[in-house]
């Protein structure tokens, strides 16, 4: 009987072969903590252990209120900034030209690499299945210990099997099939599940697409989402991994999984979720027209070059309707977007360009809302209060649906304008 990529993983982690259902222990490859390593630190200090297990497998990044937007969030990044000078942790990313959210730089900067185990003290962490790691979110008294003893236990997943077929038509995109998935699997239905992404499709979609789609599993309640490595990916790889010991693993052709879903792309249409929650999905024509105060694009699950591309071709030559804020997922990508003038062609529309950090996605700053205001945006949650106000409500669509949002100031189909930009 054939195993899983979990399976493998773990397995190759834990010395022996495993089955899904058994504990195993492993040591990670990979720690990484944003602002909330301070939590981390404190439980850490209480167990007695004057240093972590091994500083070199551990990563900080200041991305969520960066830079600083109270006492208490500038205390914080002062107790993780200490930490690293203390411990030695050379792997930290603080308030300059090199940052950007936790999720982009563990993928960016080769954290995450095929085969192995990244933990993070953040839900989003599966996004580094994109590069063929096993990616799972803990909590932060978890972190704490797997710092002071440098292993973890854990129950090997049950495999959920997604197939993607066809191509994606103009004005559609990796986006809107999460949130189709998200949709129909609801925000249970892959709970505590490993998600492989399989098939045709799946295998020609760019590592940014990949990370988008990896990002929202935990939007399905997924322990972990992945794809087998392309070779787009074993490229950047090779030429920015941390590590040398890592190696492609992926599942067996006869592994056995819990559940199968099978997904033509040619059938996905510009979706939306509507609040207040991610698996409250609607197509956009169903929300035609509807006013909007502000669109958001950016954030762990949007912010990478190829959305603010899109974005920039929907906008160029043309004004935004509404306040439009726009937040690259790293200084890197900030840098190469202002390099290619994307940056420039989002500005001319009227856009705002912030800072690489999580501030609006997470509600914190740069983009809170008013009482009543509708924001259409391309992060990955839409609870109340996730931009800062209860009495707000949340949209999230796809980097061309928000900005043909954007230009016209009511929810638009950009279908429409890639039929009429002839995409």
């Amino acid at each position: 009987m054939g195993k899983t990529f979990a399976e493998k993983v773990l397995g190759r982690a834990a010395g022996h072969e495993v089955s899904a259902g058994e504990i195993v222990i492993v040591r990670p490859d990979f720690c990484v903590s944003h602002e909330n390593g301070a939590a981390v630190v404190k439980t850490f200090r209480k167990f007695g252990v004057p240093s972590v297990f091994d500083p070199s497998r551990i990563v900080l990044v200041m991305d969520h209120t960066v830079p600083a937007a109270t006492a208490g969030n500038a205390n914080s990044q002062k107790t993780v900034r200490d930490f690293t000078h203390e411990q030695g942790i050379t792997h930290y990313y603080d308030l300059n030209s090199c940052g950007g959210v936790c999720h982009q730089i563990m993928v960016q900067e080769g954290y995450a690499l095929p085969g192995c185990i990244v933990l993070g003290t953040d839900s989003h962490t599966c996004t580094s299945g994109a590069a063929g790691a096993f990616a799972v979110g803990i909590g932060r008294s978890e972190m704490a210990s797997v710092w002071a003893v440098g292993d973890i236990w854990l129950r090997v997943p049950e495999t959920i099997k997604i197939v993607l077929k066809g191509s994606f038509r103009p004005g559609v995109s990796a986006k809107d099939l999460i949130l189709r998935i998200v949709g129909d699997l609801r925000a249970d239905g892959a709970d505590y599940k490993s998600v492989e992404f399989h098939g045709d499709a799946a295998d020609r979609l760019c590592l940014a697409e990949r990370m988008t789609l990896c990002n929202m599993g935990i939007e399905m309640g997924a322990k972990n989402a992945v794809f087998k490595p392309s070779e787009e990916v074993l490229v950047h790889a090779r030429a920015r991994a941390k590590k040398e010991d890592w190696e492609v693993l992926w599942a067996d052709e006869d592994a056995v999984y819990c559940r199968e879903f099978v997904y033509q792309l040619e059938d996905i249409v510009p979706g939306l979720a509507c609040p207040h929650t991610v698996d409250n999905y609607a197509t956009v024509r169903e929300h035609i027209g509807m006013p909007v105060d502000q669109v958001f694009i950016g954030a762990c699950t949007n912010g990478r070059l190829e959305d603010l591309r899109l974005a920039a071709q929907v906008l160029r030559g043309r004004h935004v309707a509404v306040r439009t804020i726009i937040v690259p997922a790293s200084c890197e990508i900030y840098r190469k977007a202002l390099d290619d003038g994307i940056l420039a062609e989002l500005m001319d529309a009227g856009c705002v360009i912030s800072h690489p950090g999580c501030g609006p996605c997470a509600g914190v700053m740069g983009g809170i809302l008013a009482d009543g205001e509708v924001c259409v945006s391309t992060a990955n949650r839409n609870f109340k209060g996730r931009m800062g106000n209860r009495e707000s409500f949340i949209y999230l669509a796809s980097p061309l649906t928000a900005a043909c949002t954007a230009l016209n100031g009511a929810l638009s189909d950009p279908t429409e304008w890639a039929k009429e930009a002839r995409i």
